[in-house]
């Protein structure tokens, strides 16, 4: 038989816990943020959620199915922290941009939580609130709907990835993130121009360029392209 699943109007717990904690699906999902932070993916599991919560694990039930659907439910409260406080100016290029930026930063300041969550789709309010933002700056700006959705699909794809990739390297042990950075110095600066003449030549830039996120330069390099498929009249505006 299919799990009964309790009412969202009666999941909140009337008692407190042990501690004096009434819980709530927010107070379940910061905690859970904070555990990922400190312990990383293998370190959130129901046992582990429960003792922090000073809770039986069995009544986190009452607030998510399972473990899935709490990280459905991290991701979504990471897209709700990019878009809290974030309006449209009318401005697209702004508008998208901005929109980028923030929801990069809001995975990246959670690294171990934007592992799990970067390649889920939640269907939750602040997914689609996003997801419709952004559909609006691009049809706002001139595009139709055939033209805006692959677009849509390339931005938040692009937003994603990066987010991903930045977080899991920001994930890595500190040794681990600190050997990778300094082998563009210890082996790329050093590399003979006879047998690697381009790498040779761009190492000392690489060195540079290499240890930061190239996501804004792909943003730029996104924003520059949808200008090219605008109206003349809309490119700038």
């Amino acid at each position: 038989m299919p799990k009964i699943v309790v009412p969202e109007d009666r999941r909140r717990r009337r008692r407190p816990t042990r501690s004096g904690t009434v819980l709530s699906e927010e107070l379940i999902v910061t905690t859970a943020l904070r555990m990922l932070r400190e312990h990383g993916s293998t370190g959130l599991t129901a046992r582990r959620l429960g003792l922090a919560l000073d809770c039986d694990p069995s009544t986190l039930y009452r607030y998510f199915r399972g473990m899935d659907e709490l990280t459905l439910a991290i991701g979504n409260t990471l897209i709700g922290q990019a878009l809290d406080g974030w309006s449209p100016s009318g401005s697209w290029r702004d508008d998208l941009g901005t929109l980028g930026r923030r929801i990069h930063a809001a995975y990246v300041s959670h690294p171990q939580a934007a592992v799990l969550t970067t390649s889920r789709v939640t269907g939750r309010a602040n997914e689609l609130a996003a997801d419709e933002a952004v559909l609006g700056v691009l049809r706002g700006a001139g595009l139709s709907v055939t033209e805006a959705v692959p677009i849509y699909h390339a931005f938040i794809d692009q937003t994603l990835a990066f987010a991903a990739l930045d977080a899991a390297s920001l994930a890595l042990p500190n040794a681990a993130l600190h050997s990778d950075e300094e082998m563009w110095q210890s082996t790329y600066r050093r590399l003979p121009a006879a047998t690697h003449p381009h790498l040779a030549e761009a190492a000392p830039l690489l060195a540079a360029e290499m240890v930061a996120s190239a996501y804004p330069a792909a943003l730029t390099l996104l924003l520059d392209g949808i200008a090219s498929r605008l109206p003349q009249n809309s490119r700038s505006s």
